[in-house]
């Protein structure tokens, strides 16, 4: 029987995913939500994280075949790997042959697999942010050179919007073939975990409004609690409900006294299912001064959730060109201030974009993420 079952798997295509690690993270979560929904009987899949561990590790089916290379993350990692050239640090990560090798992330993991000189091997990096500047596109490079260098060396560059595509070719090269691929989300064990109980309560006198990710500066919610103490001082009676954990969280939190809004203005934490409480929300708000493709903008249109977005990659093709699906702001206080304002003051716009929510979450559906991701794995295989 095992030898049966290794012939199977020697003429599966072999394909590796290399991520620093699967933390807390939109990334790392839709990571695991693709290779768990990989047809597993084309394609001989491994997921390679630097570090090992994380919140996320706990969600990749066992028939995953996992790997890591370090147990813990250890200070001066990136600056460490810079010491080396790509070709040392391939070889010393990667050790055995591969049909295709995906670095899921920007910066070391581009890199690593950049050292990759096998000829029959393809490699795909996988963008998930805006490199709108050689500094940003430089990040776990020696230089902006090497990263140049390094990303001609790929076969294929899949965005995860038509933003974060445009950007890599207008600032780093065109000369790579672009896709543009969008995040795999667990649309149906989503709506099954929306329904678990909960032990927390919400005020539903009032509107409350969620927002989920780290709790990081790119995210803005330094912008988002100077909004809501603004709209609560012009008689805006709402909650916002922060669900996540990150190194800006005490300092947000001393703001949020010294506005005296620590009543009304909540940090949640992390939560393995973050889901039962988003629903019980009336609002998204997406604050955040950059993003990729919002996993969970995505996610809470699922939820048939309205939602406020910034104008970051990704949030038109999520709401709409002209706010069909949901409302896009100027990326900036004022226009989160705006966008909050206009649905806050005007229950029957948000019961419309909450209509609106549930009709675009269909189409963001694991199937056809999949399928798409599948017919880009197929057609590099088959060149």
């Amino acid at each position: 029987m095992e030898a049966v079952i290794e012939n199977i798997c020697y003429y599966m295509d072999k394909i590796l995913f290399l991520i620093p690690n699967l933390r807390h993270g939109g990334a790392e979560k839709v990571l695991v939500n693709l290779v768990n929904n990989l047809d597993q009987s084309k394609y001989e899949i491994t997921l390679y994280s630097i570090f090992d561990g994380g919140f996320n590790k706990e969600f990749l089916n066992k028939n995953i075949n996992y790997q890591f290379k370090f147990k813990k993350i250890f200070r001066g990692n990136s600056q460490l790997m810079k010491l080396f050239p790509p070709k040392v640090l391939y070889n010393f990560f990667i050790k055995k042959e591969y049909d295709i090798l995906v670095s899921y992330l920007e910066g070391p993991t581009a890199r690593i697999i950049s050292g990759c000189d096998r000829i029959k091997t393809k490699k795909i990096a996988w963008i998930h942010i805006e490199l709108n500047d050689r500094k940003t596109a430089s990040v776990g490079f020696r230089d902006w050179n090497e990263a140049l260098e390094g990303y001609l060396k790929y076969d294929r560059i899949i965005g995860v919007s038509e933003n974060v595509i445009d950007y890599f070719r207008k600032n780093i090269t065109d000369k790579v073939p672009t896709t543009v691929l969008y995040n795999t989300n667990e649309t149906e064990a989503i709506r099954k975990l929306s329904q678990e109980p909960i032990n927390i309560t919400f005020d539903r006198k009032e509107i409350n409004v969620c927002s989920v990710a780290k709790i990081m500066k790119t995210k803005g919610f330094d912008r988002l609690i100077e909004v809501h103490k603004k709209l609560i001082d012009e008689g805006f009676r709402h909650y916002i409900n922060i669900l996540g954990i990150g190194e800006e969280q005490k300092k947000l939190e001393s703001r949020v006294k010294e506005l005296g809004v620590q009543d009304t203005f909540t940090f949640l934490g992390l939560h393995k299912n973050p889901y039962n409480l988003m629903v019980k929300n009336d609002l998204y708000i997406c604050s955040s001064r950059r993003e990729g493709f919002s996993t969970a903008v995505t996610e809470a249109l699922i939820l048939g959730m309205p939602v406020v977005s910034t104008e970051v990659s990704g949030a038109k093709e999520l709401l709409g060109q002209y706010n069909e699906y949901g409302i896009v702001t100027e990326n900036s206080a004022a226009g989160i201030y705006e966008g909050l304002k206009s649905l806050l003051s005007d229950h029957s716009l948000l019961a419309h974009y909450k209509r609106q929510a549930e009709l675009r979450g269909q189409q963001f559906s694991k199937e056809k993420t999949v399928e798409a991701v599948e017919q880009l794995l197929d057609s590099l295989l088959n060149e």
